[in-house]
This record gives C-alpha cells, structure tokens and sequence, in this order.
C-alpha cells in the first residue's frame, strides 16, 4: 500500500513539474504519443540487418543505389590510396550504416559522400583517356548570350571594401551553409525533409562533378592569365580574386588550396551556384515568407563568383538549373508536406507526401481522359422540339371565344395572326436553352 502512495506522489510530481525551455519552444505542439520525430538510441546492428531482409525495394531504389554502387565502385578502384586503406575506410562507413543510431544520418547522406569520393579522385584521373579542356566555349557562349563578358566588367575594378564583400559569401557563407541549412530543416521541417536535403545535394553535387570531368572548362581566371592558349592538366589552378584575401589577412587560406584543387578545371556548371540555390530552394519551401533573402543569397553569391573570377555567368545558370530540377523532382517524390502552421518536426503527428497523379488535372480512376465526368448536354433533338413547342406556344391557334375576334374569321385566316409577344418570348426561351446547353 505505501508502495502504491509513493509511486502516486512520485507522479505526481512529475506532472507538477514545470516544462524546460526545450519544451516550451520545441514540444508545446507535440501530439499526446506522437513518436514520429522520435530519433534512434540503438547501436545494434542487427536490427538494420533485420530491417534490410523485411524491406522491399522499389524500382525507384534500385536505380538510386545501383548508380551510387558503380560510382564507389569506380572510385575504389581508380583511388591511388592503398588497398588496405581503403579497406579500412569502406568498413567504418558500412558499420556506421549498420548501427541505427548512425544510421539514420549516415546511410541517408550517402549522396553526398559519393560525391566527395568522385570529387577528391578525380585528381589521380590518367590524363590520356580525359577529354581535352575548352578554352573559348564558355567565353564565347558568354559573349553571344549576354553582349559581353559580365565577369570581365564586374572584376574591371575592385577595391578592399568589395573584395571583403566577395569574399564573404564566397570564401566563408559556402562552405558552412550547408550544416547549417541541415541543422535547421532538421529541426523545423516536418520529419525526413533532412533526408531530401541529403539526397538533393549530394546528387547535385554529383552529377556537376561528373560533366566536369567529361566537359573540363577553364574558369576566367585561366583566360585572364593565359589569354586563350591551350590549357593541359598538368596546370595549377589559381584563387582569383582570393588571393587578395590572403594578403589582407597574411596567411595561406586559399592560394595553395585552390592551386592543388582535385578539379581545376571546373567552371562549368558552377557548384557553388548549384549549392546556393539547392539551400535557398529547401529554405523557401519551408520558410516561404522570407524567400527574397534566400534570392538575395544566390545573388549576392552570383556577384561574388564573377568579380573573384571564378566562374562565368553561364556556370552559375547552369548550375542553378541543375539545382532546380534535382528539387523538384525530390519535392515531388521524396519530401513531406509542410503544415504552415507547425512550428517544429515535434509538432508533427503524421506525414503526407505529394501524389503527383491525383493532382493531375487529367487524372481519373479509369486511366481515361475521356471518361471524366461531364455535365449532362442537351441533344439537338430535344432542343428541336423546345423551340418548335415554342412556337405553338407563342402562336396560338385563335378561337371564336376570343374577345375581339371577328365572327367571320376562318382557321386559316385566324392562323396568319401575328402575335406581337411571340418574337420576344422565343428569343428569350432560345437563350435559356442555349446557356443550358452549354453552360
């Protein structure tokens, strides 16, 4: 019995007890029971493992790991670290997978990872099978499409102030937006919007550093060093405009980088366009009221890349449309709908997903369009016979029992009367039928 008193007491307590900030902020919308955005403790792997048996893999994500599965497989091959090395590395990213607790973030950033392994072994790529690198194709391209070389006129004059504003969105903002762009969505967007993000980004990412490597194009910093000689793969690359940056702070932060980069000749299309615009197309569909100053980053990062002259404005369209495309194909198959009025993935008790077929305005349940349903038409028959009733109506046959009728009219001469309400009444019954008919 004083078992039972103390543990009533204890709940008591507990329900008496004052919630902390978190839950203030965070959980004041949580559904009573709602384990949805609930994370993972567990580091079993056997779980995973019992998990991966039961799955059922669709079509969609055959083709989305068989097509990772062939680049790491490229990329381990290809890869001059040891063998054992790479070995090494391949076991911890497979017991990070495994273990549910990592899991959850790890096998889901697999994109991008695949990205990164592409992108550092490129490098070590034998020049003799790369294809050769184009000198004039994007300055021309550039010339024809926009009158002029937009990163000549914007580079044409630079001063320390401009300088630290290019460098700002360029040098710093690209490199930490990301993490912050994930660690936001994770925490205000509805649950597994993190997991898009990963897989739109990595895939952006990734395919840009695949037409790289087969569209090598050398960025307006070449052409402003080298005019436009032939460029070869045995060249260093070179900051830009970043290399002021280094004399203004005196230390090494982005002339040996960019000089020994894995992919030196890589304008097009430009990544840190792609980026920009994949985190302020995550950020505007979560956040669509302060979707101007997410397009005020892109631009103000499309301003930077130019006056530093790394990148044309051709690259930064294209990977901007790169972007776009990889976004929508994930808001549409992958990401979760966003309740407007849902402050954090707490507040979230289930999880609907755009149905592309049901918001077709050419669906229906049959498959056939014309099928659909229509309002019930008129036939030419039945709208014959109204208006011919119309005309009994407006043209009655006279009687002797009409006042004013002469005694001596016959029916045929009583039928020639005209009826001056007639023309009226009929054109105003034919317009009734006709908006019936067709409305």
């Amino acid at each position: 019995m004083q078992t039972v008193i103390l543990a009533a007491q204890q709940a008591d307590t507990v329900d008496s007890r004052k919630p902390n900030w978190f839950e203030r902020v965070f959980l004041a919308q949580k559904p009573p029971g709602s384990r949805l955005a609930n994370l993972e403790t567990s580091f079993d792997p056997n779980i995973s493992i019992k998990r991966l048996k039961n799955h059922q893999f669709t079509s969609r994500e055959v083709c989305h790991y068989g097509f990772l599965g062939t680049v790491l497989f490229f990329v381990f091959i290809t890869n001059p670290a040891p063998w054992l090395l790479k070995g090494f590395v391949s076991m911890f990213f497979l017991a990070l997978f495994l273990m549910p607790a990592t899991g959850q973030f790890f096998f889901h950033a697999l994109p991008i990872f695949t990205w990164l392994a592409l992108y550092f072994t490129s490098a070590s790529f034998d020049s003799t099978y790369r294809p050769p690198i184009t000198v004039k194709v994007l300055p021309a391209i550039e010339t024809i499409m926009y009158g002029d070389n937009l990163s000549d006129v914007l580079a044409a004059s630079t001063n320390k102030t401009l300088d630290i504003l290019a460098w700002l969105p360029y040098g710093i903002l690209h490199f930490g937006a990301p993490f912050v762009v994930a660690a936001i969505l994770f925490i205000f967007a509805p649950p597994t919007t993190l997991r898009g993000y990963a897989f739109a980004f990595g895939y952006m990412n990734l395919l840009g550093v695949i037409v790289q490597n087969f569209f090598p194009a050398a960025p307006p910093w070449y052409k402003n060093l080298y005019g436009l000689s032939a460029a070869h793969y045995g060249m260093k690359g070179s900051p830009g405009g970043l290399s002021r940056i280094d004399e203004y702070l005196g230390v090494d932060l982005y002339t040996a980088a960019f000089s020994n980069s894995a992919v030196i000749f890589g304008a097009f299309p430009s990544l840190h366009s792609g980026c920009a615009t994949m985190e302020a197309l995550f950020l505007a569909h979560v956040f669509p009221r302060l979707r101007l100053l997410f397009v005020f980053y892109v631009c103000w990062l499309w301003w930077s890349t130019m006056y530093l002259t790394h990148h044309y404005f051709v690259d930064l369209m294209a990977g901007s449309i790169l972007s776009y495309v990889i976004f929508q194909y994930t808001k549409y198959c992958l990401l979760p709908i966003v309740h407007p009025e849902y402050f954090t993935r707490w507040s979230y008790a289930e999880i609907k997903r755009f149905n592309i077929i049901q918001t077709d305005p050419l669906y229906h349940d049959s498959g056939d369009v014309e099928a659909l349903p229509l309002a019930p038409l008129d036939t030419d028959f039945n709208f014959t016979f109204e208006m011919s009733s119309v005309d009994e109506v407006a043209t009655p046959t006279p009687s002797i029992f009409d006042e004013g009728a002469p005694g001596s009219a016959s029916r045929s001469s009583a039928n020639s009367i005209e009826v001056p309400d007639a023309e009226p009444f009929r054109a105003n019954f034919a317009n009734k039928m006709y908006r019936q008919r067709y409305d």
